[in-house]
């Protein structure tokens, strides 16, 4: 064995965390919450479990402030994460940077995943849309007939053009057979084919309320529409992959009967259509680009500093756990002392001394309890003093304090001239930002 294999145990740890967050950059987990900690520092150390394993995580403050439920040990949730290893102790760890209750998020991951197939099916391009008819007499309503949708759609046509016709193509928009029966409205709506437009829709509601608007069969049947459509599902907020795939957006209801009575001019019209296909545009574009956004997002932070500042402040709050910890465990031992003391008396029972006994058993508590108050205050000043020295060796304060990091194009710092050519371009880190800068001579 030759002795450029030999490694340190830390060089061993640097390489393992560099192959694990390389490889496995962000993934998504589900499982339950247990041995949960949130730290003085902000951050929260826990572990999540199955049936048969369990990992431990970190979640630092940055990202956790952001999370819309109070994380409990026995909850289940779903989580994205970057896969990563504790390098004093060796100890493989998830970074956590998404943290939702589990039923809620992995109805949401569907979503995103439905949505990215059929967006790489091309059910979203603009080239697909159909132009809605200028002139529009009869339209054809798909929705609950008892539902508020129809009452503020009927409401706004009757007072603002009421020579247009409705056709009402009752449907359930709600619940498991939600999808099949809109699916079948869509379909009658296009073989009877006695309508300018149809307008599907429904009002607000949750994200489970509103799946059937999400079904793979709702979404492929407006797609495969001869009739122009016009999705008005829930409130503005609310967005639906029905949404993405018809032909126009109407953020509710009555928009939507707003938007086929309206009384405006030819160019207003395209300037409208023009907005809405950008914005469906705008936003399958985002989807398809993600994933190639969080893995060049993936390699910046590897060569942030606050990636490095986040390790050394787990770093410290690990510590902190493991002193309290210790404390308590001399604290119990030393109230024990006294207890043993007072049943090996009883068992010998010297009558003799046992007033000399007492007094010896006093003096020992007052020294023991000074003993820990001065070992207390102790490491309570070590631990101040190391924060302090972690402070004074951040890069960042050498930073604000007016100095600068010189980086090549390979993000390796520049410590001498020799390490420059000329021509070569530089990135210059300052407290505010960074700079591009040419070398136009040594």
């Amino acid at each position: 064995m030759t002795q450029q294999h030999i490694l340190q145990v830390s060089q061993l740890t640097k390489k393992v965390r560099f192959l694990l967050e390389s490889e496995l950059n962000n993934v998504w987990i589900t499982g339950e919450i247990s041995n949960f900690i949130a730290a003085s520092s902000g951050h929260w150390y826990l572990s999540l479990k199955d049936n048969k394993s369990q990992v431990k995580c970190a979640m630092f403050k940055g990202c956790n402030r952001r999370v819309r439920i109070v994380p409990q040990n026995g909850q289940q949730v779903l989580v994205r994460a970057k896969v990563s290893l504790y390098e004093p102790r060796g100890d493989f760890q998830l970074i956590i940077e998404q943290m939702e209750d589990a039923g809620t998020g992995l109805l949401r991951q569907k979503f995103e995943q439905l949505k990215d197939k059929l967006a790489l099916e091309g059910l979203f391009s603009l080239s697909c849309k159909q132009a809605l008819p200028k002139n529009i007499t009869r339209v054809g309503v798909i929705t609950s007939p008892t539902g508020a949708a129809i009452t503020d759609i009927l409401s706004v046509l009757k007072r603002r053009n009421p020579n247009i016709e409705i056709v009402i193509y009752p449907s359930l928009v709600q619940g498991d057979s939600a999808a099949k029966q809109l699916n079948k409205a869509i379909t009658m709506a296009n073989v009877r084919n006695e309508c300018d437009l149809l307008i599907i829709g429904r009002g607000g509601g949750s994200l489970e309320d509103l799946w059937c608007f999400n079904e793979e069969e709702v979404v492929r049947a407006i797609f495969a529409s001869k009739l122009p459509i016009i999705s008005a599902v829930g409130h503005e907020i609310d967005t639906t992959l029905s949404d993405y795939v018809a032909d126009l957006r109407a953020p509710t209801p009555s928009a939507a009967a707003e938007l086929i009575s309206q009384d405006k001019s030819e160019l207003l019209h395209r300037i409208q259509q023009l907005q809405q296909r950008l914005m469906n545009s705008t936003t399958a574009f985002h989807s398809i680009k993600a994933q190639r956004f969080n893995g060049l997002l993936h390699r910046l932070q590897q060569v942030h500093p606050e990636q490095k500042l986040q390790f050394q402040q787990q770093k410290v709050d690990d510590l902190s756990i493991r002193l309290i910890t210790t404390v308590n465990r001399e604290i119990n031992r030393f109230k024990q002392q006294p207890q043993h003391l007072a049943e090996q008396l009883t068992h010998l029972s010297p009558l003799k001394n046992i007033a000399i006994l007492k007094q010896q058993n006093m003096q020992q508590q007052q020294r023991l309890l000074m003993a820990m108050k001065y070992k207390l205050e102790t490491k309570t000043q070590q631990f101040i003093n190391l924060i302090e020295q972690l402070q004074l060796v951040s890069p960042l304060a050498t930073i604000a304090r007016g100095y600068s990091i010189i980086r090549n194009k390979d993000a390796k710092v520049i410590t001498n001239i020799k390490q420059l050519t000329t021509n070569e371009v530089i990135q210059i880190q300052l407290s505010d930002g960074t700079v591009n800068a040419k070398v136009l001579t040594k």
